[in-house]
C-alpha cells in the first residue's frame, strides 16, 4: 500500500513540475520524452490528455483535432462545388471584348448550323412571362458578330475568300462607355407582332412593352408559336467600307466578280414553344395549322452614336477610316496570296512588323477560266 501511494505521489509531483525534454547524450535510460500539450485542456482534467504522454502519441493527438493542411483549391475556379457558385458576369480573355459569353449558348439552348441563331424549347419560357423577360434581357448583354466576308470567282473557281471579324468595335474598353440597348417595336412599325402576317396591332410603346409581349406570348394559344430577339449593328457604314474594298482589288488587277458582304452570326434568340406529339407529327402538322409569330424585340448595339458624316457622331472604339487604315494591308495581303479564311491579328502583327502587304500591285491571276 505505502509503495502505491508513493507512485501516485510521484506521479502528481511530475504532472505540475518541469516537463522532461529528450536528450542527446548516448545510452540514456530515461523514460519516454513528453511535450507540452495545449494549455485549453488543464492535464488530468476529464477529457484532457495523461499528465505523461509519449510523443509519438501525442502528436497523433493533436493532429486529429487540426484541419488537414490542404483542404480545397486556394483558386475556387478550381473547386468543383464552388465552380457551379461562380457568380455570372464580364469574363475576361486577353485580347477579346469583355463580355460574359455564356449568354451565347445558355443551357437549354441550340445553336442553328450557320451560327446565325440559338433557340430553346423549354417549357417554362412558354408558361411564366416573366421568367422569359429576365432571360431576353440577360442575353441581350452580348452583341452578335458582325463581319466582313470578301470573295473573287471567275466562273466555278474562287480565287479568295476572307472574312474579318468586327465585334470589337461595338464594346468599347469601360462598359460606362457601352451604347447597346434594348428597344420593343414601335407603333408605326410593321412587325410580327403575333399571327402569321406582320401589321401594327396590337402595341404596347417602345420602352416598356416588354413585359406585356412576353404576357401576351405566354397567353397565345396558337398550337405552334415562336418569340425572338434580334440582336442588330446600327450606325456602321457599311457601304463605305465596302467601296474601299472593291476599290483595293481592282488596284490588283483582278477580272473576276467581287462580292461584299457583311453577314452577322449570333444575331437572334428563338423561344418556340415545345413540342406535344413527336417531332415528326409536329413537322407535318405545322404544314397545315396557324402559326403565331412574335418578332417586336430588338438589342440595338450602335457602332456609333450617329450615322457617318452625322455632326458630333462619337465612335465607341474607332471609326471606319481608321479601322480601314489598319486592316487595309493586311485584306491586300490575304487576296494577293488567294487566301480561303479568316484574317486576323496576326496578319495585323505580321503588316506592322514585316511590311507584309506593302508595295503589291499587279497580281498574277493565272488563267482566266
Amino acid at each position: 500500500m505505502d509503495n502505491r501511494s508513493s507512485i501516485i505521489a510521484d506521479k502528481v509531483a511530475r504532472s505540475v513540475g518541469p516537463v522532461h525534454r529528450a536528450s542527446n547524450a548516448a545510452g540514456t535510460s530515461s523514460p519516454p520524452p513528453a511535450v507540452e500539450l495545449p494549455a485549453e485542456i488543464p492535464v488530468g482534467h476529464p477529457g484532457g490528455p495523461p499528465a505523461e504522454l509519449p510523443v509519438d502519441n501525442a502528436l497523433l493527438h493533436t493532429q486529429q483535432h487540426k484541419p488537414p493542411p490542404y483542404s480545397s483549391p486556394s483558386d475556387s475556379s478550381l473547386d468543383p462545388q464552388a465552380r457551379s457558385q461562380l457568380p455570372r458576369g464580364p469574363q475576361y480573355y486577353p485580347g477579346l471584348p469583355v463580355l460574359d459569353y455564356r449568354q451565347y449558348l445558355p443551357p437549354m439552348f441550340e445553336l442553328s448550323a450557320d451560327t446565325t441563331a440559338i433557340t430553346s424549347k423549354a417549357s417554362y419560357l412558354s408558361e411564366n412571362a416573366k421568367a422569359l423577360a429576365t432571360l431576353l434581357r440577360s442575353l441581350a448583354t452580348v452583341p452578335p458578330k458582325p463581319q466582313v466576308l470578301i470573295q473573287g470567282n471567275r466562273g466555278r473557281k474562287v480565287d479568295f475568300s476572307i472574312k474579318l471579324n468586327l465585334m470589337n468595335l461595338l464594346v468599347p474598353n469601360s462598359a460606362h462607355d457601352r451604347l447597346d440597348y434594348l428597344r420593343c417595336v414601335g407603333r408605326d412599325e410593321v412587325a410580327l407582332r403575333g399571327g402569321s402576317e406582320p401589321g401594327l396591332k396590337p402595341d404596347f410603346g417602345a420602352d416598356n412593352g416588354l413585359e406585356a409581349w412576353c404576357e401576351r406570348f405566354i397567353k397565345d394559344s396558337t398550337s405552334i408559336k415562336t418569340f425572338t430577339l434580334e440582336r442588330v449593328v446600327a450606325n456602321l457604314d457599311t457601304n463605305w467600307i465596302e467601296g474601299q474594298i472593291r476599290s483595293l482589288v481592282a488596284s490588283t488587277d483582278y477580272k473576276g466578280q467581287v462580292t461584299v458582304q457583311f453577314p452577322v452570326t449570333h444575331a437572334k434568340v428563338i423561344i418556340q414553344n415545345p413540342d406535344k406529339h413527336n417531332k415528326f407529327l409536329t413537322s407535318v402538322t405545322s404544314l397545315f395549322s396557324s402559326k403565331s409569330k412574335y418578332e417586336v424585340v430588338k438589342a440595338v448595339w450602335p457602332f456609333a452614336t450617329g450615322r457617318n458624316g452625322e455632326h458630333g457622331r462619337r465612335c465607341l472604339v474607332q471609326n471606319e477610316k481608321t479601322w480601314w487604315e489598319e486592316w487595309r494591308d493586311p485584306i491586300k495581303y490575304a487576296i494577293a496570296t488567294k487566301r480561303q479564311g479568316w484574317v486576323t491579328n496576326e496578319d495585323k502583327l505580321e503588316c506592322i512588323m514585316e511590311s507584309k502587304g506593302k508595295g503589291i500591285s499587279l497580281i498574277d491571276w493565272g488563267p482566266e477560266f
